[in-house]
């Protein structure tokens, strides 16, 4: 999993990194908010961002006000890492749109509980957005097979977009996720099926 680091005190930043790493976490790290911004506009997208308060460029909570703004399909997890305590501090930044606080100096321990929150939810959050993709796939599947459908009144087959006629489980497959499995109904035994197993003997 991707996290971005941003920290102006490059001892903290050295030892950040170097503690996500042995964690399992693939890190880039940046100095200030303005770089941070651009490691995360170059891609590909860190699933985690962690983030100092007070940084040279742009601030943390200004940092996860931008990252916020941008349009993304699987929204990244921000956490504020801060000097500053107190309860306007915390709502400040969870307003700026911050998913979690942390305070320095820091617990190796908490972090990590903190980082394995922010996994979790990340992991969440994607697999939400592919079951949203696959209910558009299928919504626009269902649609395919509304509005007026050319059949033949007497084999049954239906005229497709290109103007050529399917056998109607055809069609249904095509067009949708049905599967067939094929039997005989009551009415064709008796027509059908019967008289000629009848003339067999």
């Amino acid at each position: 999993m991707k996290v971005l680091v941003a920290d102006d005190d490059a001892v903290t930043r050295r030892l950040l990194e170097t503690t996500l790493q042995s964690w399992g976490y693939e890190v880039r790290a940046a100095s200030d908010g303005a770089e941070a911004l651009r490691i995360f506009e170059d891609g590909p997208h860190p699933d985690i961002v962690l983030l100092d308060w007070m940084m040279p460029e742009k601030a943390g909570p200004e940092v996860c006000r931008i990252i916020r703004a941008r349009p993304q399909t699987v929204p990244v997890y921000v956490i504020l890492l801060t000097a500053l305590g107190g309860r306007e501090n915390l709502v400040q930044g969870l307003q700026a749109g911050a998913d979690d606080y942390i305070t320095k100096p820091f617990d190796r321990e908490e972090l990590r509980a903190r980082l394995e929150v922010g996994r979790r939810v990340v992991e969440l959050q994607r697999s939400l957005a592919e079951r949203v993709q696959e209910l558009e796939g299928a919504l626009a599947r269902v649609k395919q097979l509304q509005g007026l459908v050319p059949i033949c009144s007497y084999c049954k087959k239906i005229r497709n977009d290109r103007n050529y006629w399917q056998q109607l489980e055809s069609y249904l497959s095509d067009y949708s996720e049905a599967r067939f499995s094929h039997g005989i109904c009551p009415d064709c035994y008796e027509k059908i099926v019967k008289p000629e197993l009848e003339n067999l003997r």
